[in-house]
């Protein structure tokens, strides 16, 4: 069983050996979590490797605004004939994880265990999981099992098929039921606001930086897109952001998504950037 280095182990290591295709069955995934393994699949030297992930628990519990478009952006954009998401839309839903590695056609490696494809479950600092290595034809044969049932993300109808929630809330799965003596009754979603921050464009003086923040491309040599956003020090001091280490999904109100990262000298990460084209904020 391993307990311990999981995405180096399970995610990283087989592509490093003769591996080119891995297989995902997840019950949740996000796609900050797909950016993040595929950079360091690409920092790593291995630009080939390709990834198919289905997300087995969309069907009861749906898919937030911004992974939705966050998956969608890596497939069409940012890694193009590399990652390819799919929903399964049909019940009963599937809370299975599956990570199959494939060279060529042939299965080579499976994995079976409890973490989701999510930075959370494969940071062992933040959860404990586990996963054992299971028969890969039987992976495969399970993969397949779910393809014909499953839409791509970037399918014209996946948002008619799939629920895309609105990320300014938390959504409880509706799945707990009471049963009373002669009828069961379904308890709604439990919704709560999430926590916030409000960050300013502006420096401490309130004014537009000149050439830093928003303006860090308006110097000679740089090309004139290139921004950030700063943090105060009571934001990128506190724990509202995730560490350097982590990418995240920022979904703004105009309907546009970011794979982002703390970045720059500050060891906490005193900004906000898109480590792929920083030049995104700008545009």
């Amino acid at each position: 069983m391993i307990t311990t280095n999981l995405f180096q182990q399970v995610l990283i290591d087989p592509a490093l050996n003769e591996c080119d295709r891995l297989l995902i069955i997840s019950g949740y995934a996000s796609s900050a979590m797909a950016f993040h393994h595929l950079t360091e699949l690409k920092n790593r030297g291995n630009e080939i490797a390709k990834i198919n992930l289905i997300i087995g628990m969309s069907s009861t519990d749906g898919i937030s605004l911004s992974n939705h478009k966050g998956f969608r952006e890596i497939m069409e954009r940012e890694f193009p004939e590399r990652f390819i998401c799919s929903y399964r839309p049909t019940r009963p839903p599937v809370h299975s994880k599956v990570y199959l590695w494939l060279s060529g056609n042939e299965p080579k490696l499976a994995f079976l265990g409890s973490p989701n494809y999510s930075q959370f479950a494969f940071n062992e600092n933040r959860q404990m999981e586990a996963v054992l290595e299971c028969p890969p034809q039987e992976a495969l044969e399970y993969y397949e099992s779910m393809v014909d049932d499953s839409i791509y993300c970037t399918h014209p109808d996946s948002e008619n098929i799939i629920q895309i929630f609105n990320d300014r809330f938390i959504r409880r799965p509706e799945r707990i039921i009471v049963e009373q003596a002669e009828l069961e009754t379904a308890l709604p979603a439990n919704i709560e606001t999430l926590e916030s921050v409000r960050v300013s464009l502006l420096d401490r003086n309130g004014n537009i930086h000149n050439r830093a923040g928003l303006n860090w491309g308006q110097r000679p040599g740089r090309e004139p897109n290139q921004a950030y956003l700063q943090l105060s020090p009571s934001v990128y001091k506190s724990n509202f952001f995730p560490l350097r280490s982590i990418h995240f999904t920022v979904f703004t109100d105009d309907n546009k998504t970011f794979i982002c990262t703390r970045a720059h000298k500050n060891p906490m990460g005193a900004g906000i950037e898109t480590p792929q084209n920083n030049s995104l904020i700008g545009e």
